[in-house]
């Protein structure tokens, strides 16, 4: 058979990604933060357009108070302008006849940590250093804005290197030893690898070390938690045989066993109190003190009220929304003015993908408020009765209820936040899986079930300690479907002990 060549022709149908559909994806999955930021570079790339309140004209294109809304296309006589801004769509679907009243019941969700956690000891000094600007001339504006950088924690080792140390040698091992702290504080590595790394005896590198434990703030350069403790109690001269014998047993003071550790230090009970007290006003984590990061409150995308009439009144956030215009005459002006075919392509190009930027606008805050009007009525008991009232849901709900696809509604709801009458909370926050109920009653949300775990064991007294199997008990009279393994997941979840650990806890003194 003869190899040849040939033409033919067929019909095929694929789905392309444009790039204006691409463009419009990335849009939907944005929070209003980062959209500001997408519509800020493209405001520097395109010519044609312009944010809204550039200049007076334009500022006074909208209807006043309201001129947040999203419009299509509109017209103000010789100056033609699109504009995509924010939303002020309200909800017209009632999603519950009653306002909400109450507590906030999701401020109870808070971890605790064991015994021994780190996160358990607070600093034993003041605020770490640097300081707030205190100016009546500064511009108004939340703390945060005022605040002034702060000390880092390698420039205030270095300072104490330079002043303490004169030996070449000993200032160089010092400065390998700094960049090996992690952010705690705490010395990684061996000491073999910096002797090894500047050529110089181990026994000269643990010298320089010990010195550098003596440094401010105390506990620093240590190697665990014990030698940490161990150095702020020198500190203080407090580090006597039965304060060691303590530190060296640290793992029997996670487990409150007071009696053995009453013997290895041969105290009585109140001395033993006072050594607990010392060890209780120790920090573990000596750097945290240094290179603070200003905290950051989480900026809502969606803004909820009851409304006088019952249900809920649903907006986008129209302080982070960005707000642009396309300048049609702008355009008209380089298309009359130029002949070169090549300026002409490209001032149409502009306009083109200017267009579309601001229908994706559109479409994105209509598709963001479909979205979580859709939540809001599906777990109405939430904002009324709080975290027990939430229902098992997922992504396949809200698609079928909204007629789009999962994917669409998994990227609405990634890094969104919504302001609601119980606080702020990620969208995503509202999807949570499913516990059977017995003898055929409803399902149930898995936070809900882990809210009402952390209530029971909130609830126990010493003489009335919970064990799983109890737990499943109570909450299978109350028709909750459930295993004594997954109750015991939920409990590790929330950071709470078993219940013989829950018990020595409440049976201790100390």
């Amino acid at each position: 058979m003869a190899i040849t060549t040939r033409l033919d022709l067929r019909q095929s149908q694929s789905l392309v990604m444009t790039p204006q559909l691409q463009q419009a994806i990335k849009l939907l999955q944005l929070s209003n933060i980062e959209l500001a930021a997408y519509v800020e570079q493209q405001l520097e790339e395109n010519p044609l357009l312009e944010r809204q309140g550039d200049d007076g004209d334009r500022q006074d294109r909208g209807d006043g108070p309201e001129a947040g809304a999203v419009r299509e296309t509109e017209r103000d006589g010789p100056d033609e302008g699109v504009m995509a801004t924010t939303s002020d769509f309200e909800s017209t679907e009632t999603a519950g006849d009653n306002l909400w009243s109450g507590d906030n019941d999701a401020a109870s969700f808070r971890e605790e940590d064991s015994f021994l956690s780190l996160a358990n000891w607070g600093p034993a000094g003041a605020a770490g250093p640097g300081g707030g600007r205190m100016d009546f001339s500064a511009p108004t504006g939340g703390l945060e804005d005022n605040l002034t950088e702060g000390l880092s924690l390698r420039d205030h080792l270095m300072a104490q290197v330079n002043m303490d140390l004169t030996d070449p040698v000993d200032r160089l091992i010092a400065a390998d030893l700094v960049e090996r702290l992690d952010e705690a504080g705490y010395l990684t590595g061996e000491l073999e690898a910096t002797a090894e790394r500047l050529g110089c005896p181990v026994a000269r590198v643990a010298e320089t070390l010990e010195r550098l434990q003596r440094f401010d703030p105390p506990g620093i350069f240590a190697r665990n938690l014990a030698e940490c403790l161990a150095i702020q109690l020198k500190d203080r001269d407090r580090f006597d045989p039965a304060m060691a014998a303590l530190v060296a047993h640290l793992d029997l003071l996670g487990k409150r066993d007071k009696k053995a550790l009453m013997k290895c230090c041969g105290v009585d009970a109140e001395d033993f109190a006072d050594m607990v007290a010392e060890i209780r006003a120790l920090n573990p984590k000596p750097a945290l003190a240094f290179d603070t990061i200003s905290a950051e409150p989480v900026t809502p995308d969606i803004l909820m009220r009851p409304r006088q009439d019952g249900g809920w009144h649903i907006e986008l956030n129209t302080d982070t929304l960005p707000r642009v215009l396309v300048n049609n005459r702008y355009y008209s002006q380089i298309s009359n003015s130029t002949s070169d075919r090549k300026a002409k392509q490209y001032i149409t190009e502009q306009l083109h993908s200017a267009n579309w930027l601001v229908k994706a606008l559109h479409q994105r805050a209509k598709t963001v408020l479909r979205v979580a009007e859709e939540i809001v009525r599906q777990q109405e008991k939430f904002f009324t009765n709080g975290v027990g009232g939430l229902k098992p849901l997922v992504l396949r709900d809200i698609a079928e209820a909204i007629e789009m696809h999962e994917s669409t509604v998994s990227r609405v709801t990634t890094n969104k936040y919504i302001e609601t009458p119980r606080g702020i909370y990620e969208l995503k926050y509202f999807f949570t899986t499913a516990i059977p109920g017995a003898a055929g009653e409803s399902a149930h949300s898995a936070e809900a079930i882990r809210h009402r775990i952390k209530m029971l064991i909130d609830k126990e007294t010493a003489e009335t300690v919970l064990s799983d199997d109890r737990i499943v008990a109570i909450l299978r009279g109350e028709g909750v479907e459930i295993a004594r393994r997954t109750v015991a997941k939920y409990r590790e979840a929330l950071r709470i002990p078993s219940s013989v650990a829950r018990r020595r806890e409440k049976m201790s003194a100390f």
